[in-house]
């Protein structure tokens, strides 16, 4: 389960054509594996989001790209953080899942949400509907998904998917865990106890008890043992073996996004931001919450060579990890 996992959520490179986005994108995997990080996930987006740049910015779609990433890598586990429901039917994100797990010889996780990203629904065509209607279909989907992973036949007559004696061949090569993302405490931290292995907190850290207790409630009322789910935050970083560094650093993609001097200090405000001395202070105040590993980003430094080794090195270092 994850203790540790490198998120890498931006393809937006200064100074680099698209030609060679993608060979970026295997550094970081090849790093984050190398120094400790045991997941490695991209996320489940078409546009960019907006805390992080343009909605016209550069975005791979994620399986196609975990699928890449299996072949550059050989011991960290694959996922999407988080896959959003809305855009795939539940059977083929089965069919999808499976099959990463088997190109990358049983690495696949799957990780996913209700969805939330109004515009990209929008824009591309995707069904968004209300909070409400997302969230029963989440439901509906994971009746469909896990059972089929779990190698059974599924049949389902619900309001939003069906199916009809659906089966899954060839099976998982590994029991691929289910990660669910979000922190809301009635439904998503429900269907976390109800359904899933593994929980990824997006919520900031003085939040972080009351979601745990809200996880505890839920698994003690459906008779489930809380201590099976691995919960793990997300994190913003930028890390550089110096302040200075880290600084300019920010001020280089700032610079190619066209950011105000505003939104930088804002986003250094906004992440675990400095030399391995601070930033592994931010690490220890989010293990000191109870949460049982982290995820992170790097989506300012992490292109440049040598930062996400030095950010797996810090996380190990916390999370009394051996790199080797």
């Amino acid at each position: 389960m994850t203790r540790l996992g490198y998120q890498i959520p931006s393809f937006t490179y200064p100074g680099m054509p698209n030609s060679g986005v993608f060979d970026l994108v295997v550094q970081q995997a090849k790093e984050a594996e190398a120094s400790g990080f045991d997941r490695v996930l991209v996320m489940d987006h078409f546009y960019q989001l907006p805390m992080i740049g343009e909605h016209d910015d550069e975005m791979f779609e994620c399986y196609t790209l975990l699928a890449a990433l299996a072949q550059h890598t050989s011991k960290v586990r694959l996922s999407a953080l988080v896959t959003g429901n809305t855009y795939r039917n539940p059977a083929l994100l089965a069919k999808i899942v499976t099959t990463l797990d088997h190109v990358s010889h049983g690495r696949a996780t799957l990780g996913i949400g209700a969805g939330w990203f109004e515009l990209e629904h929008a824009a591309l065509g995707f069904e968004f509907g209300t909070f409400t209607d997302r969230f029963k279909k989440l439901e509906e989907a994971l009746q469909i998904i896990i059972p089929m992973l779990r190698g059974e036949v599924v049949s389902l007559s619900g309001e939003h998917y069906s199916a009809v004696d659906a089966v899954n061949s060839p099976a998982s090569v590994s029991r691929i865990p289910i990660m669910i993302g979000g922190s809301g405490e009635r439904k998503t931290l429900r269907m976390v106890a109800q359904y899933a292995d593994e929980s990824n907190l997006t919520c900031p850290l003085n939040e972080v008890g009351r979601k745990l207790d809200a996880l505890a409630e839920h698994c003690e009322r459906l008779g489930r043992d809380r201590s099976e789910i691995t919960v793990s935050k997300q994190m913003n970083t930028c890390i550089a073996p110096t302040v200075e560094e880290a600084e300019a650093d920010l001020l280089a993609i700032a610079a190619h996004k066209g950011w105000s001097s505003e939104r930088v200090e804002m986003t250094k405000a906004f992440i675990a931001f400095g030399n391995p001395e601070m930033v592994a202070a931010h690490f220890q105040a989010a293990m000191d919450t109870g949460v049982d590993g982290l995820t992170m980003n790097s989506p300012v430094n992490g292109h440049i060579p040598g930062r996400v080794a030095l950010l797996g090195e810090t996380a190990s270092h916390v999370l009394g990890m051996s790199t080797n």
